[in-house]
């Protein structure tokens, strides 16, 4: 079983990307032939800071490998180091109906949020973004896709854009199978929401000691005093968020107790920083490490990109030849 998952390098990543998918990622590594890549191309629909984009991509990188990721139990490289995925887009986008692309909620909601005047403003790549998503997974003869809610109806996409060329020209690519994630799909942010980059609420996952203390002790609570029992405590975001980092026994204790009463918001904040900053305290020091050496990680990333291109060749090829390309 090959499992395909792919990571924008759009800013530091944060405990909702952790959570939702991060590590549910690393954890396949014991389920089948694990590919992970870096989706520098796809960054290029909203990310135009060239060098941003280098330091995204190798941020990615250090923490994909402090968290976990095993480059001896996996395929690990940078979208771009594949150029055979570009190719493929292009014969995909041949087949795609305009129509299909249309529906796409990440077309959509952009348009819904852009006056009559300014739809033109819309680029092509996040017109065409489900294409070169098929062509990620296609590429690969990927059997399972790891994907949150929101990415669900593109890897429908990616099903179709396969079977309509497969009727086409003829058995030519692997039909995928979407896992769709679950647990930790919505991690809460600093204000309630999602936590997101866009909505400027997240927790880093490696962020400066002092500036991530300063985010999680100024987190809202209401007006009800410590000693004022608190029957909804399960919904409080302090709590919720300590039961993603403390230990189980930790996390009911002071859910327990907040529901009891006589417990301080203050107490229950300067709990969970205490409890992230252990939780990543390994990874933590392994980035340390990582960062310092620079030329390992980039050889890593060239070592995953030959590996895959072994794969993407063959794949390419078999897709040329099928439609009269060679």
């Amino acid at each position: 079983m090959r499992i395909l998952t792919g990571i924008q390098p759009s800013g530091a990543l944060h405990l909702g990307n952790y959570f939702g998918a991060m590590r549910p990622a690393i954890e396949l590594q014991q389920q089948g032939e694990a590919f992970y890549f870096i989706a520098d191309y796809h960054s290029m629909t909203s990310l135009t800071d060239a060098k941003l984009r280098r330091q995204y991509t190798l941020d990615v990188a250090l923490d994909f490998l402090a968290c976990g990721l095993d480059p001896a139990r996996c395929v690990f490289w940078v979208q771009s180091d594949v150029p055979e995925v570009t190719e493929l887009a292009w014969l995909l986008s041949t087949v795609t109906p305009m129509g299909l692309l249309e529906r796409c909620h990440s077309f959509k909601d952009k348009v819904a949020k852009l006056g009559d005047g300014e739809i033109g403003s819309v680029n092509h790549g996040l017109f065409a973004y489900p294409v070169l998503m098929a062509a990620d997974i296609l590429l690969f003869d990927s059997n399972v896709v790891p994907v949150g809610k929101d990415q669900k109806q593109h890897l429908e996409v990616t099903r179709d854009i396969a079977g309509k060329f497969n009727q086409q020209y003829g058995q030519t690519f692997v039909i995928p199978e979407p896992r769709i994630r679950e647990e930790g799909a919505a991690v809460p942010g600093l204000d309630g929401q999602k936590m997101s980059k866009s909505y400027g609420n997240t927790i880093e996952l490696f962020g400066e000691e002092k500036a991530t203390r300063k985010k999680i002790m100024g987190i809202v609570m209401d007006s009800r005093t410590p000693a004022e029992p608190k029957p909804d405590a399960d919904k409080n975001l302090a709590i919720q968020l300590l039961k993603l980092v403390a230990p189980t026994e930790v996390a009911t204790d002071y859910e327990n107790r907040l529901r009891a009463g006589g417990l301080g918001y203050g107490d229950l904040k300067k709990t969970l920083f205490e409890n992230y900053w252990q939780h990543f305290a390994a990874a933590r020091a392994r980035r340390a490490e990582l960062a310092a050496n620079q030329d390992y990680v980039r050889q890593i990333l060239r070592d995953g990109a030959e590996k895959a291109r072994a794969v993407a060749t063959k794949v390419l090829q078999r897709a040329k030849s099928a439609s009269g390309l060679g």
